[in-house]
């Protein structure tokens, strides 16, 4: 018996049956773009394969130079190439897994000057111009697929995935917003979707009957003069009769202003359009985007939205995610939550994707908790992310760990993001500390603060003693609230309000004080998504909710405000705050508070003064480190380790939080 009975059903493709129904989708790490790093790329995958996911894909490998994302990235075009690619594919056999390999042409989206597409129109992510195909270059283009498709087969994968979604060039043929052209590649929906059905009907002629052919299909495009919901159903069926085995669900493009994959967008947000073309096709069909737990992913399935579910973020997470859900552990798992810093944001910047929950992934080969030589008493100061990841860490190794927390809960300042609209995930990281300290035997004293004659008994202490917010020296900043007083604490707030410091506390805060509650309709009417019968690209006018409360946000600095948040989140954050009717100043000098609310001007010249009449002022202008502890344990010989927002306490950063007490813990 099983809690997840679709999710852990076979599924017979005919020629071969997946163990169960969940695909780890697509997600580069950058350990594809060089042949020296497929040791460690073949690690990643057989650690997930050994965690039983049905069947994976690879992160996107074009099928020439010319659709490459990046200058010298990830390709397969050579017999050579396809044997240095057996390193991973027998690193997954032998692991009991399948894998098959993405085939993602960037087109317009690739950034350099070789950059060809169905039109030369240049798109808002590259600075590069695409040359429009000739007639003849689009059948090279259709000729490098298959191609690469032979030679995958060769490299020993179980199939291919071809992108057909986000944006990238297949896409760019599909939508009149990209293909303009008037040849018999463009005009018609039928010309418009020739290249993906003759994309299709190649592999499958390359590859043969008996091998995987994945169709990543966008469903909904979430772009102005996208696809309409009839152009979708038509190539759905289209590429199945081509040969596809399965057909993928690709959400919106890299520059639809929609947001898709962020921790503030709901679960299974988007498995209605998979549901709404599942009846039109007779092969399976993958729903994807933002299922991140069993009971979601088995509740889809269970509705009949879909035949399997394609999670990415997740297995970077949790490698043994599906493992758990069979035997009854899903409250082991370590949850995607979606918040893209050490993945996605790595990947824009062109660093190796990893995960703030789990920084292991991508780094198998490097960071390794083994069993310790000699099992020692360690003190952890403090249970936010930097000390619950130091001391499950510690205790997995063998270490008798005692862990203080002077709050009556664990989860620092993770505890109050979660409480912020949006974040409301990052309760599944505590849930999942919390049954770490019971399974490795943390000793956990809670209301406890650790004092140094406490502490001197132990061989080593850890010090994630975390921060404290900062007070300006604002006159009158004593009539204010720290966020920590209004997030955590609930202090009463009026309906005008200025928040001082547009850090992302600040913008979080403001999120949290103008937050009206909605369900996933009012959630897709404040973003203007609709049934892609009624809109083409699914798209229509957003109709924001009514803020709660009037909110000025304030910040020192003359640049713009959110400047700083992550590159595929912060878009996001603008986006929210303009829809609520946020005021954004910047450049302000706070001259100060008093009950007539803030008083403030611009410039060095001190000018424009003006007075904000709010009811309440919350203070968000940073932290300071705790560090009383340090000193004295030095002092007194302890070995004492600093991590966290103890030792740097800038803006606040969970990524470096958990990283260096898991590095920490792999050392002592």
């Amino acid at each position: 018996m099983t809690a997840y009975p679709n999710l852990l059903k076979p599924l017979d493709l005919g020629f071969t049956t997946l163990p169960n129904r969940v695909l780890m989708g697509s997600m580069h790490t950058g350990n594809e773009d060089r042949a020296k790093d497929f040791d460690k790329l073949a690690a990643y995958f057989a650690e997930r394969a050994g965690g039983g996911v049905g069947l994976m894909v690879t992160g996107g490998f074009s099928p020439n130079r010319a659709g490459s994302l990046y200058p010298f990235s990830s390709k397969l075009t050579t017999h050579r190439e396809a044997r240095n690619h057996r390193t991973i594919t027998q690193a997954v056999h032998d692991n009991g897994g399948r894998i098959a390999l993405q085939l993602l042409h960037a087109g317009r989206y690739g950034y350099h000057p070789f950059t060809v597409s169905a039109s030369a129109l240049k798109s808002p992510i590259s600075k590069f111009r695409p040359r429009a195909l000739s007639d003849r270059g689009v059948m090279a283009q259709i000729d490098a697929f298959a191609r690469a498709t032979a030679l995958a087969r060769e490299a020993d994968y179980d199939g291919v995935e071809i992108m057909g979604s986000e944006g990238y060039f297949i896409n760019q043929f599909l939508a009149p917003r990209t293909n303009k052209r008037t040849d018999r590649w463009g005009g018609t929906p039928e010309n418009r979707r020739r290249i993906a059905v003759e994309v299709v009907r190649r592999c499958r002629e390359a590859a043969g009957p008996d091998f995987i052919l994945i169709y990543r299909l966008s469903m909904i495009d979430l772009v102005e003069d996208g696809q309409t919901w009839d152009e979708v159903v038509a190539l759905g069926q289209e590429v199945e009769a081509a040969g596809a085995t399965i057909i993928n669900t690709g959400i919106g493009w890299h520059e639809a202003r929609v947001p898709t994959i962020v921790t503030s967008v709901p679960r299974a947000a988007f498995t209605n359009v998979t549901a709404k073309l599942r009846p039109h096709v007779g092969i399976p069909v993958v729903t994807s985007n933002r299922i991140n737990m069993p009971q979601v992913a088995e509740e889809v399935l269970a509705r009949g939205d879909a035949d399997m579910i394609s999670m990415a973020r997740p297995f970077l997470a949790d490698p043994e995610w599906v493992r758990k859900a069979e035997t009854g552990r899903s409250d082991e798992i370590n949850t995607c939550i979606a918040c893209n810093q050490a993945c996605l944001d790595h990947t824009f910047a062109l660093k190796k994707a990893t995960c703030m929950v789990n920084p292991r992934a991508g780094n198998e080969t490097t960071l390794q908790l083994l069993p310790t030589r000699r099992a020692k008493r360690v003190a952890v100061v403090g249970a936010g992310p930097a000390g619950l990841a130091a001391a499950t860490s510690l205790a997995e190794r063998g270490h008798a760990v005692e862990l203080f927390e002077a709050d009556d809960d664990i989860g620092g300042q993770f505890a109050i993001a979660r409480r912020i609209p949006g974040k409301e995930e990052f309760a599944e990281t505590i849930r999942y500390y919390r049954r770490r300290i019971e399974l490795t035997g943390v000793k956990l004293h809670l209301n406890r603060k650790a004092d140094a004659d406490t502490l001197a008994d132990f061989d080593e202490v850890v010090l994630a003693t975390g921060v404290t917010p900062r007070l300006p020296g604002i006159p009158g900043v004593e009539r204010a609230l720290s966020y920590v007083d209004v997030v955590k604490h609930g202090a009463k707030v009026g309906d005008r309000v200025a928040v001082i410091g547009a850090g992302g506390i600040g913008v979080d805060v403001t999120e949290f004080l103008t937050h009206t509650s909605l369900d996933l309709d009012g959630w897709r009417a404040e973003w203007g998504v609709t049934d892609p019968e009624e809109g083409r690209g699914g798209v229509t006018a957003p109709k924001p909710a009514k803020p709660a409360r009037q909110v000025f946000l304030l910040q020192r600095k003359s640049s713009k405000i959110g400047k700083g948040l992550g590159k595929t989140t912060g878009w996001v954050h603008r986006a929210a705050l303009a829809a609520k009717g946020v005021e954004q100043l910047t450049g302000v000098n706070y001259e100060r508070i008093d009950e007539r609310g803030v008083h403030i001007s611009f410039g060095p010249k001190r000018e424009r003064a003006r007075v904000l009449e709010v009811d309440t002022v919350v203070v968000c202008a940073g932290q300071e480190s705790v560090r009383d502890l340090v000193d004295v344990l030095t002092e007194r010989g302890v070995v004492t380790h600093v991590i966290g927002g103890a030792d740097v306490a800038a803006e606040l950063d969970a990524k470096r939080a958990i990283d260096q007490g898991t590095r920490l813990a792999a050392t002592i």
